[in-house]
C-alpha cells in the first residue's frame, strides 16, 4: 500500500496554482458563454442606457473575433496547465496512485468547477454575468501580446486546414426566424397578430409584383377620347382616386387620370373636353419586380399606382399602393369594395373561393397544401390541372384536394368549389375556413 506524503511548501504552492488556474478557466468559460449569447440589439439597447460595462459589452459583441480566440487560448491554457500541474502534485503526494488521483480531480472537479457550473450560471443569468465579465474580457483581448499570439495560431491552423471562416455571420435562414416567431407566440411573449406580422414580412420580400396585382381582366379603364364628363362618372361609380387612360388598346396605356383633375375641369365648365388634355404619366415596372422595391420606390417618388408589363411589353395589369400595403396587414375593405367574399363556406362540405384566389392565401387560409408551379391563383391551378379551357363542372384533383368548376365568365373561372380528399380508411373531414 502506498501512502501519502505530506504536502512540502513547494506542493502548497503548485496547489494554490491549480487553485487559481482552475478558477481563471472557470471565468473564463462563464465569460464566453455569457457574451456570446448576447445578441447585438441587446448589447445596444444595454449600452444605450448604461455605463462603461455595457459600453465594453457592445464593443466585444460587435467584433467578436478580437477577443473570442484570446479567451478560448486563455481557457485551455489555463486547464492544460492545470492538468500538468495536478499530475505533479499527485506523483509527488500519492505515488503510483497519483495518476488515478489527477485523473479525479481534472474529470470530476475541473469538469464540474471549470465547465458546468460557470456556463450554466451564464445561460441562467446571461445578462449579469456578460456585464461582469465585459471589461475584464476587454482588457484580456487588448493586451497585444496574446492577441498576437492567438492570429499566429489561427494562422498556423490556416495553413494546416486552409480557410478563413465566414466573411460575415452567423447566418440565419427564413425557416429558423419562422420558427423563433412561433415559438414566442406558443410561449405568450409576442401575440399570434403579431407572429402573422413577422411571417408576412419575411414573405414580402419574396413576392413579386405579378402576385399582388389587379389583373388585366379587372383594370377598370377609359379610352383618351372620352370626355371628361364621362369619366368622372366612371370614377365616382368605382370609387376611384385615379383611373387609366387607353390609347389604341389595353396595351396601349398613355398615362393615368386623378378624379381631383377630373373635379377642377368640371367645375371650369370643361366637361364636354376629351379627357386626353388631363392625362398624367403612368409609370410601368415588370411583372418580375419584388414588390419591396416598388414600395421604397413609391415611398420615394410619391407615386400611387404602377401599369404591370409583362415580358412580352403588354399590359399585365395594374398595382397600387394599398396592393402592396395589404401584402403586410392583410385585406383592407373600404366602403366602395363591393367584391364577394374570397371564400365562403358551402353548406354540403368544403368551400367555395374566388378564382382569383392566390395559392398562398389558399394554403394559409385553408390550412391546406395545394401544389405551386407556373401560376399563381387557384383558377391557374385548375387550368394546369385540366390541360384546356375550363367548364362548369369540371374537377381538378390535387393531393389531398378536389377543385370543381363553379361559375365561369368567358373563359375565366370565377369561383371554384374545394373539398379535402382523404383516404378511405380515414374519418371524413370537410375544409373550412381558419
Amino acid at each position: 500500500m502506498i501512502l501519502a506524503v505530506t504536502p512540502s511548501s513547494g506542493d502548497w504552492s503548485l496547489i494554490v496554482a491549480i487553485v487559481l488556474l482552475l478558477t481563471l478557466a472557470s471565468l473564463s468559460a462563464l465569460a464566453e458563454t455569457a457574451i456570446v449569447r448576447v445578441s447585438k440589439a441587446k448589447a445596444k439597447s444595454m449600452a444605450d442606457e448604461g455605463g462603461p460595462r455595457e459600453r465594453a459589452l457592445l464593443t466585444l459583441v460587435k467584433a467578436p473575433e478580437r477577443w473570442l480566440n484570446a479567451l478560448l487560448l486563455v481557457t485551455l491554457v489555463s486547464q492544460i496547465v492545470q492538468a500538468t500541474l495536478t499530475g505533479v502534485v499527485s506523483g509527488r503526494l500519492f505515488g503510483g496512485l497519483g495518476i488515478v488521483v489527477a485523473t479525479v480531480v481534472n474529470v470530476g472537479v475541473a469538469f464540474i468547477f471549470a465547465e458546468v457550473a460557470p456556463k450554466t450560471w451564464a445561460l441562467q443569468h446571461t445578462d449579469r454575468a456578460a456585464l461582469m465579465s465585459a471589461r475584464p474580457v476587454k482588457l484580456l483581448a487588448d493586451f497585444a501580446p496574446l492577441r498576437l499570439l492567438s492570429q499566429g495560431l489561427i494562422g498556423l491552423t490556416n495553413v494546416i486546414l486552409p480557410g478563413k471562416g465566414l466573411k460575415q455571420g452567423p447566418y440565419v435562414s427564413e425557416e429558423e426566424l419562422l420558427a423563433v416567431a412561433a415559438e414566442a407566440a406558443e410561449g405568450s411573449a409576442i401575440e399570434h397578430d403579431e407572429r402573422r406580422l413577422i411571417e408576412q414580412i419575411i414573405e414580402f420580400g419574396d413576392t413579386v409584383v405579378r402576385e399582388v396585382m389587379v389583373p388585366r381582366p379587372d383594370m377598370i379603364t377609359v379610352n383618351h377620347d372620352f370626355r371628361i364628363a364621362d369619366v368622372m362618372e366612371v370614377v365616382l361609380l368605382n370609387g376611384l382616386s385615379r383611373i387609366p387612360v387607353l390609347g389604341e388598346s389595353i396595351d396601349d396605356v398613355v398615362g393615368l387620370v386623378f378624379a381631383k383633375d377630373l373635379m377642377r375641369a368640371e367645375r371650369d365648365g370643361r366637361e364636354d373636353d376629351p379627357v386626353s388634355g388631363l392625362v398624367r404619366p403612368a409609370r410601368p415596372v415588370p411583372e418580375t419586380k419584388p414588390v419591396s422595391e416598388l414600395l421604397r420606390e413609391m415611398q420615394a417618388e410619391k407615386f400611387h399606382m404602377a401599369i404591370v408589363i409583362d415580358e412580352y411589353g403588354g399590359t399585365a395589369g395594374l398595382v397600387t399602393l394599398e396592393d402592396l400595403i395589404e401584402e403586410l396587414v392583410g385585406e383592407i375593405v373600404d366602403e366602395f369594395d363591393t367584391e364577394d367574399a374570397r371564400i365562403e363556406p358551402v353548406p354540403g362540405g368544403g368551400v367555395r373561393v374566388n378564382g382569383s384566389l392566390t395559392i398562398d392565401d389558399a394554403n394559409d387560409l385553408l390550412d391546406m397544401q395545394l401544389p405551386e408551379g407556373d401560376f399563381d391563383t387557384i383558377s391557374g391551378l385548375v387550368l394546369h390541372k385540366l390541360g384546356r379551357l375550363a367548364n362548369v363542372g369540371d374537377v381538378a384533383e390535387c393531393d389531398g384536394a378536389r377543385l370543381t368548376v363553379e361559375r365561369i365568365q368567358g373563359k375565366r373561372i370565377m369561383r371554384v368549389r374545394i373539398e379535402k380528399v382523404v383516404p378511405a380508411d380515414h374519418p371524413s373531414e370537410q375544409v373550412s375556413p381558419s
